[in-house]
Parts: C-alpha cells; structure tokens; sequence
C-alpha cells in the first residue's frame, strides 16, 4: 500500500518564482504503483493547447533545485512543464527511501509523459524531456523505448551505468569491481539484519578539502551551498549505498541508442563528465539512419555545475528553438 504523502504547499525551492508563470503542486503515478510528486509550471497568459516538458535530474536532486528552475524557465518560454521528484526521494512515494534503479527511474520519465498526455490544454504531438546529470542519461534510455517524446535535452549528462560500473574515467580495474560488489553485498546482509539501508553519504561538507578534485569541490558548492535542500539527498545522506548494484548490472551501453526523433546532448567544455556526452552521441549516430535531428553543443569553458544553474551559460535560448524545430 502507498504510504501518506507528506507534500509543501509553500514555496520553498532555490530559486524565485517568476511573475510570467502559474504554479502548482501535482501528482502522478507509475506503472510499479507509486505515486510521484512534481511541481507544474504554465505561461499565465496563452490560447490554444501548449507544447510540454518534462523535467528530471540531477541524480540525487529534488525538484525544488535545478530541474525546477529548468522546468520554470521554459513555461515563461511558452510551455506547460513538470519537474518531477523521482520514485523514493523528495516528495514522491515508494519505500524504502532513496532507492535508484534504472528500470524504475526510466519508467518514472514515462509516467510522467502519460500524465501529460491526459491534459486537455497539452499538444499531444508536442512534448519533450530535459533530463539533467544521471537524469540525463536516463532520459536517453526513456527516449529509446517511448515513441511519443518526440525531442530529449540531455543536459551535462552522466551514464550512471557506466560510472557504477567503471568508474570514473573508465579507470576501475576487473578487480576492483569484484572488490566493490563483494562489499554491496556485505551491506545488503548487513541492512537485512538491521532492517533499514545504510546510505552513501551526500557531497562534502564546506569547507571542502583542498586537495579534493575540483568537480568534487563545484559539488559541494552546489548542493551544500547556495542549492542547499533539506529533501535533496546529494544536500544531506545520498541514495542507499546497495541502489549501485542495479546499474553495475547493466554496465556502459545502458542505453539503446535506437532513437528517431530528435536529441540535443549539452555538455560543458571544462566538465569532468564532458565524455559521457561525447560517448553517448557518437554511439547514437553510428550506423543510423536518424542523424540529422541529432546535435552536441559543447559549452566552451563551462564545468559540470554551470549547467545547474548559470543562467548565464545555460543554452536556454539553444533548447527553445530545438524543441520547437522538433515539433514540426
């Protein structure tokens, strides 16, 4: 049985609601049962049915952060847009909490698009995805398997996949992941005998050390500084720590690639994780037949977190006209 849901109805995201919007607190259900909470976003003066977005990521984030701010901007850009919590985070449902699984977060994007397909005032043939970090890839993943996205914004994505299974920089050793699952499994004995699920641990605390990597640092900046949220689970304890299995299980081409309607891959210069985007794209076009209506804008000097949040560096304007050129 679901559990009660316990939704905010005040404002208490990190960033200002804009003037040009209309907002509202909804819900929607997957086909596991659970019931997932987003924030709907709308122009407040339009005629006619909207084109619509969906909206996810960061991986470990809540709605309140930057897919909020995503979702917000792009419904004073003319679009009905949600921002999603994922299943078992934030104010969404499913238990036990801060659980990932490929396969029920791809379902979550879903959902999410079949509720946009029950609204009255929604273009059913006009509407897109913008996954964010891990959400990123996991819109890929939602785009190869459900035909009515008709446009998926990939925003300084990550393949969970293949960072839990490789490590970053593709750099862990056959060993080492044998060493890593004998450890998850240690865990899941551990949580069993307990009878709750030990947690990762979220960013660093600030002051970061100075010898972390510099990604690390832009991070900590993000989730324990000015994008702080007390549901958001990179801000406090992160994801149950035995939630990696499920990705290490389905290691580097998590992803189909087999995707006819347009994609737009953005991913900053100076990121860190600039080389899942890279990776993802060039898988995507080789040997397809559907290469015109895809795209990679790399961002010249812009790290992983200008992508959050920089509203200075975000290709709003960029996302706008692919969209609606995808539309038509």
């Amino acid at each position: 049985m679901e559990e009660k849901l316990n939704i905010t109805n005040e404002w208490d995201k990190t960033f200002t609601l804009s003037e040009k919007v209309n907002h509202k607190k909804i819900t929607f259900h997957n086909r596991f049962g659970i019931t997932l909470v987003a924030d709907q976003y709308e122009p407040k003066d339009y005629e006619g049915k909207l084109p619509a977005i969906s909206v996810c990521g960061p991986f470990g984030a809540v709605k309140e952060q930057c897919s909020g701010l995503y979702a917000m901007e792009m419904a004073e850009r003319g679009f009905l847009t949600i921002a999603f919590d994922p299943s078992f985070t934030g104010e969404s449902g499913g238990s036990p909490r801060y659980v990932a699984s490929p396969d029920i977060n791809t379902e979550d994007f879903s959902a999410s698009i079949d509720y946009l397909m029950t609204l009255d005032n929604v273009d059913k043939e006009k509407i897109a995805i913008i996954g964010i970090c891990g959400w990123g890839g996991i819109a890929l993943n939602t785009a190869s398997i459900d035909t009515r996205i008709k446009a998926t914004i990939c925003s300084t994505m990550y393949n969970m996949s293949r960072v839990n299974h490789n490590g970053y920089f593709d750099e862990t050793t056959e060993d080492a992941l044998y060493e890593l699952k004998e450890n998850l499994n240690k865990q899941r004995t551990i949580d069993y005998q307990n009878g709750n699920y030990k947690l990762g641990g979220g960013c660093l605390e600030l002051p970061v050390p100075e010898d972390v990597p510099f990604f690390v640092k832009d991070y900590s900046e993000y989730y324990k500084g000015r994008a702080y949220h007390k549901r958001s689970l990179n801000s406090n304890g992160g994801w149950n720590m035995t939630s990696a299995l499920s990705f290490i299980n389905t290691p580097q081409h998590m992803f189909t690639y087999e995707i006819r309607n347009a994609v737009l891959i953005i991913h900053g210069e100076k990121a860190h994780s600039c080389y899942f985007s890279r990776d993802a794209y060039n898988d995507m076009i080789k040997n397809s037949k559907y290469r015109s209506n895809k795209e990679l804008l790399i961002i010249p000097n812009a790290v992983h977190t200008d992508l959050y949040d920089n509203l200075e560096v975000i290709p709003f304007d960029k996302i706008e006209a692919f969209i609606k050129e995808s539309f038509k």
